[in-house]
């Protein structure tokens, strides 16, 4: 586990449901904090590792994969330095803040052997995974318009809101749900983005990032889809997609529990249907998806080249806005 912050603790706590996976290894800034985790996780402590000594983990057998759980301008660095160590990647999303970050990660693990994953929970959750197969098999006809949104009022001071940190605002954070979901959804790559951004004129907490980004994506077949993402309202995160026979709805969709599917289709009883696992059910899932293409030498539904189209993408986006 290589940082402890707060999206750490969801892997963390997932572990203990694994099938396939246990937490071996801790990767801190703060030794002390890390002796604690390590103890409740049974980590020992010549397991434990600092950012400074962390190429270290290539001699720990123990260590299979690493889980990259830091802010979004350190992911390419020890994703690339995790792969020399020759260990697998499972990086959160977005998977970084450049381009040519995003093809690098992908060369060194391709160099090294090495399995690389992008952590798109979504698309290992049930509710979603539903979805994607009911638009799949025609259930709704021809998708017409897809609606997404997601968004939370940010607090002062987080390092998301430091573009160098992040790489950009809510977009690169929230937004990409919005993203993510309208390309697995259809299937397709948009061929036309535009967008438009703002920022609280005043506010301290939008210097350096959008406070809101709203865009639009036209799909090669004709399907356009709207999104909004903002880091000063709370915009509980959906997804509405209308077609030629019916409206599928998810809301919430991008919660770590309680995601709800609702279905109206044209002479089909509708249907209304709940995940009822919590926090943090979503997370051994991804572990495990790493862990079994680890065992059968087969690429994860979400390699670094899903993480990348969303890259060139999101930049395509902050171009449209005006944003170099």
């Amino acid at each position: 586990m290589v940082g402890l912050g707060r999206i750490a603790d969801h892997y963390l706590q997932g572990s203990r449901s694994s099938r396939y996976t246990r937490i071996t290894g801790l990767v801190s800034g703060h030794r002390d904090k890390a002796e604690k985790i390590a103890a409740l996780y049974g980590v020992p402590s010549n397991s434990i590792y600092s950012y400074e000594n962390f190429d270290a983990i290539a001699a720990n057998n123990a260590i299979d994969a690493v889980i990259i759980c830091l802010p979004n301008s350190m992911h390419a660095a020890y994703t690339i330095r995790a792969a020399r160590a020759g260990k697998h990647v499972l990086c959160e999303k977005p998977m970084c803040t450049t381009v040519a970050e995003g093809q690098a990660m992908i060369d060194a693990c391709a160099k090294a052997g090495k399995k690389l994953m992008i952590a798109y929970r979504c698309q290992y959750e049930p509710m979603h995974l539903k979805a994607i197969k009911m638009l799949r098999d025609g259930d709704l006809g021809k998708v017409q318009t897809i609606e997404s949104a997601f968004g939370f009022d940010i607090g002062a001071g987080e390092w998301r809101l430091n573009r160098k940190l992040a790489g950009g605002g809510p977009l690169m954070d929230v937004g990409i749900y919005c993203l993510n979901a309208c390309r697995y959804l259809t299937g397709e790559e948009p061929a036309d983005l535009k967008g438009d951004m703002t920022a609280a004129g005043g506010d301290p907490r939008f210097r350096e990032v959008e406070e809101h980004l709203a865009w639009t994506m036209r799909f090669p077949s004709g399907a356009v889809a709207s999104c909004q993402t903002s880091y000063g309202v709370f915009i509980p995160g959906y997804f509405n997609v209308r077609g030629s026979k019916g409206v599928l709805r998810m809301d919430p969709a991008f919660n770590y529990d309680g995601t709800r599917l609702s279905v109206r289709i044209e002479g089909r009883d509708p249907i209304d249907d709940a995940n009822p696992e919590r926090d943090p059910a979503q997370f051994p899932r991804e572990t495990d998806h790493l862990a079994d293409c680890i065992f059968q030498n087969r690429t994860p539904r979400t390699p670094g080249e899903e993480g990348l189209r969303d890259m060139r993408l999101m930049m395509d986006i902050y171009k449209s806005c005006g944003r170099v």
